[in-house]
């Protein structure tokens, strides 16, 4: 069951798009959606600490010229009701759920950093649902550096303090003029939305979310996978909370995949080169 209008289906901005609600086992999901078209709609699950604002709106937008893309909250997180989960495969199950309640068939999928890990055990729950998985800032289990990620944000928000800058210009662009600069622009996109924006992130979300990553990291590495899910994987080699080493172990563990890895850049790749990445996805979802 889902909650809002539908005329704003064909939204040709994020900035504009209602924010709807899916009924899932007891949890109203948030999301919204723009775009149309006839190939299999591109679901988007969110970074750690990130609500549905915290979405860039140029890229949503680009990948929306000729598709459907829903970006989908999590239980407990922004205005989504229930209690946060804290491990990526009950927000898989929670989000396969949603995706059926939306009465969508089979779908692309698109994770940023802790979304990728959510997209990876969808994809080892429900294999046939999905025909195409894209990943950015995202590890395996038993990742490199996972488990470390708890400090690393902690000391990346007392530096965002220090210096009065946004915490995910510390922590997702690199200290370089290049990142400077591609983070300043980041910041003023995320501005561009002015109503019915989302509930504000908790402090008790982004613990569960760390525990999640944690919990991530510290399985053991899988062997190589023998799914047949074709998918794409980008990564920053300046990562600081997802080292660029999770990129080849990516490479390892799933056994149909093309990593694509950019200098002088960090976390926030695909919002610090949002043309190159936004284009090389909507080739890739084409094939």
């Amino acid at each position: 069951m889902t909650t809002g209008s539908h005329s704003d289906r064909h939204t040709p901005s994020l900035v504009d798009a209602e924010t709807r609600t899916v009924h899932v086992d007891g949890a109203d999901i948030a999301y919204r959606e723009i775009g149309s078209g006839d190939r299999p709609p591109l679901v988007a699950l969110m970074h750690l600490g990130g609500n549905l604002d915290a979405w860039d709106p140029e890229v949503i937008d680009a990948l929306g010229q000729d598709r459907r893309v829903i970006v989908l909250g999590y239980r407990g997180v922004g205005r989504s009701t229930s209690r946060v989960r804290d491990t990526f495969d009950e927000m898989a199950r929670d989000t396969i759920a949603a995706v059926h309640a939306l009465g969508l068939g089979r779908i692309d999928l698109f994770g940023l950093s802790m979304g990728g890990m959510v997209a990876q055990a969808i994809v080892e729950q429900e294999p046939a649902l999905v025909d195409h998985l894209v990943m950015s800032g995202a590890g395996p289990r038993g990742g490199a550096g996972l488990t470390r990620m708890t400090g690393v944000m902690l000391r990346g928000i007392a530096r965002s303090v220090v210096t009065a800058r946004p915490a995910t210009s510390v922590l997702f662009f690199p200290r370089t003029d290049g990142g400077t600069r591609a983070a300043a622009a980041y910041q003023r996109r995320l501005k561009r939305r002015r109503t019915d924006r989302d509930a504000p992130v908790t402090p008790g979300v982004m613990r569960a979310q760390l525990r999640a990553v944690a919990n991530w990291g510290a399985q053991p590495r899988p062997v190589p996978a023998s799914t047949s899910t074709p998918t794409l994987a980008f990564h920053g080699e300046d990562d600081i909370l997802v080292p660029v080493a999770n990129a080849e172990q990516l490479r390892t563990a799933l056994s149909v995949i093309d990593v694509v890895t950019f200098p002088d850049a960090g976390h926030g790749v695909v919002s610090q080169h949002p043309d190159a990445v936004t284009g090389r996805i909507r080739s890739f979802l084409r094939a």
